[in-house]
């Protein structure tokens, strides 16, 4: 391999950088001046990607964890021929444009992920790492070998010192993840000072110890970062690789170079004066050489030419496996598209006449029922599996030692699940759940958000809902979580009221293909709706799909006064109707963002605008519910925090009881 060309390339990809942030006086020059050598490396020489299919099965993974240093993956992508012009390098940050200030997943042909905070990109990058394990292990066979991806991650001092990095690590290291490979870009500056002011830990021993290989390499030394890659793609000996590159942020820009100053675009009006430490042109931006061209285009070739080997080896696959072929198929199919709610709708069994059992449960026997008939469903879980119910029973166990099994064990490592869930559905090989107690979930946020933010349809399955946790007191009651949740844009969250709901809130999570849904459970027992009240299985199964629906319809022409409840609430509200008299009519709402995406039609049929006296019962924050409500309209909520005592107990002292409910009906 040409160094020379190599190192040209990594040069000109700077000048490409600099540039851009010159014309728009915004982005960050560090990271893609500073480690162009590492970009020249992957994408000049040792990426198994096809920039004609950017999607391959079989491609590496690059994921940019530090996304503040977008102009590096952007620069790369161009220059490796993914489908991003010059055009677009010029539209860098701008409105509408595949380029903007952090990459974001879909905006361009080879950004494999939203990296959002500092740290997810690691996490991000042990979801695609956990993807590619699992994958092999199911459908290679000794005959043709369909995966054999290495997976990527470029990541800063930033993202090393974020807590999310080291709980990713140490699941990494746990499961032998030797197919990934993460590329720290140690060039000790933050955005405020160097990195002694922050930090003293020793990186390479803290990796080690958590079952990493690690080596320190100048990582502005081209030959010294490709001999650390290819060292690391070919050593698969059970533990993950670290290659610790110590770069010079911004080198080559004077007077910002090694500084602080690096990491914003100040240095940018010295663009001149950098091309010139660069050999390139002093009087030209956007310069790309025709040697540089045309080493690309050779490169491109020969990538369409091992993915064109790759393609015969599948389709030879797909004759000998008909089986394994169809069932990929179908779990990537699931993982893009979900399940029609029909079709998961017949899978779940129906529910027994008298069932009293807590939603967790409910929603165990829904998971498992569209699990045992979609081989592509994965659940994993923060040391709860026991606790929220969500274990795959036929499903086996992920482990170093069993990478076929479809139930990750994640520890007590909430961020770093919810992360590397996205890395999973990222990877669009299979369709991911992730499992917590609903107060803890707060941990998970920034994860929940970029996956909303994403489109990424993972499953949140958060028990424990309400202040009936109990004794364990206010730290383990969530009165405050279902309303933040709910707050989140393209989040659906559906807290369902008895089994049938539970069966129509998995539902309602298979069906969604362009986000996120948190199924919010119970830990107590709840009686069923039909227990109380004449309502069909099927009924409140739609019912949940559409958000919201009548649970009881008044007996008079219009209803007198209407109450609006959601999860374990809605049984109190059907009971105290009854003494309330015919003209009550109750409302389930399991999902606020379901039922608002009705037609207006809809909505006026569960909630008419003619009845303004208006109920909302929820054992939690009432903030939401004013829209529902109006301003005549009145709520029974819990907006300070619960206490220790059992959980009935703690339930009607905050109100969350039947006479309370008949007391403020009747006064509205």
């Amino acid at each position: 391999m040409n160094t020379e060309i190599l190192q040209k390339a990594a040069n000109e990809a700077k000048g490409l950088a600099i540039d851009a942030i010159f014309d728009k006086a915004s982005g960050h020059m560090g990271l893609p001046i500073g480690c162009a050598e590492i970009g020249a490396a992957l994408y000049g020489e040792l990426l198994n990607v096809n920039p004609s299919e950017p999607r391959w099965l079989n491609r590496d993974r690059f994921v940019l964890s530090g996304g503040h240093g977008s102009m590096f993956l952007y620069g790369w992508l161009h220059l490796s021929g993914f489908g991003v012009t010059m055009d677009d390098i010029k539209a860098f940050r701008a409105k509408g444009s595949n380029t903007p200030g952090h990459p974001e997943y879909g905006c361009c042909p080879g950004v494999e992920c939203t990296t959002g905070p500092l740290g997810q990109g690691i996490a991000n990058a042990v979801g695609f790492a956990i993807s590619a394990k699992h994958a092999a292990a199911r459908y290679n066979t000794p005959e043709h070998e369909i995966f054999s991806q290495n997976v990527y991650c470029l990541a800063g001092d930033g993202c090393i010192e974020e807590g999310i990095s080291r709980e990713a690590a140490a699941i990494a290291g746990c499961l032998k993840l030797d197919n990934l490979i993460l590329i720290y870009d140690a060039n000790g500056i933050t955005l405020d000072a160097p990195i002694e002011k922050t930090q003293v830990d020793d990186i390479a021993a803290t990796f080690t110890a958590q079952g990493w290989d690690a080596v320190t390499i100048d990582g502005n030394d081209l030959q010294q970062v490709r001999t650390a890659l290819r060292t690391a793609r070919l050593e698969k000996n059970g533990r993950p690789k670290l290659i610790i590159a110590k770069t010079v942020i911004a080198r080559g820009v004077p007077g910002f170079e090694g500084t602080t100053k690096g990491h914003g675009e100040g240095g940018a009006k010295l663009w001149a004066e950098a091309h010139a430490n660069w050999g390139l042109p002093t009087d030209e931006r956007y310069y790309v050489s025709d040697e540089v061209r045309a080493y690309m285009a050779g490169l491109k070739a020969e990538r369409e030419a091992t993915y064109a080997d790759w393609k015969a080896t599948y389709e030879a696959w797909c004759s000998a496996n008909p089986d394994k072929a169809a069932e990929l198929d179908a779990g990537i199919d699931l993982a893009v598209n979900g399940l029609a709610p029909e079709v998961s709708n017949g899978m779940i069994p129906a529910f027994a006449e008298g069932c009293k059992e807590a939603t967790r449960s409910s929603g165990a026997v829904a998971q498992n029922a569209i699990g045992d008939k979609c081989p592509g469903l994965l659940s994993t879980s923060a040391d709860l599996f026991s606790s929220n119910k969500n274990y795959l029973k036929n499903g086996g166990d992920f482990s170093a030692e069993s990478y076929t099994g479809r139930n990750f064990w994640f520890g007590i490592r909430e961020h770093a699940m919810a992360a590397i869930c996205n890395g999973i559905a990222y990877d669009g090989l299979f369709r991911v759940s992730a499992g917590t107690f609903c107060v803890f979930v707060d941990y998970m946020r920034a994860s929940i958000r970029v996956a909303a933010l994403s489109h990424l349809p993972v499953t949140y399955v958060l028990t424990h809902d309400s202040v009936a946790v109990g004794e364990d007191g206010p730290t383990h009651q969530p009165v405050e979580t279902v309303t933040g949740l709910r707050i989140i844009p393209n989040l659906d969250v559906v807290r369902p009221a008895d089994e049938e709901e539970a069966a129509g809130a998995w539902m309602c999570a298979m069906e969604r293909k362009d986000g996120p849904t948190a199924l919010i459970f119970t830990r107590q027992n709840i009686p069923s709706l039909s227990s109380v009240q004449p309502i069909s299985a099927e009924t409140r199964r739609q019912g949940t799909l559409k958000g919201a629906y009548i649970a009881r319809k008044e007996e008079t022409e219009q209803p007198g006064r209407i109450i609006i409840a959601s999860g374990s609430e809605v049984i109190l509200a059907l009971e105290a109707a009854q003494q309330l008299g015919p003209d009550v009519r109750v409302v389930s709402m399991p999902s606020m963002w379901r039922f608002n995406r009705q037609s207006a039609e809809y909505r006026e049929s569960v909630l008419p605008a003619a009845c303004t006296r208006r109920l909302a019962v929820e054992a939690g924050k009432s903030d939401l519910w004013y829209r529902y409500v109006g301003t005549e309209g009145s709520i029974i909520s819990i907006d300070s925090y619960g206490f220790s005592a059992p959980g009935d107990v703690v339930l009607k002292e905050l109100g969350m009881n039947v006479p309370n409910i008949v007391a403020h009906a009747e006064k509205l």
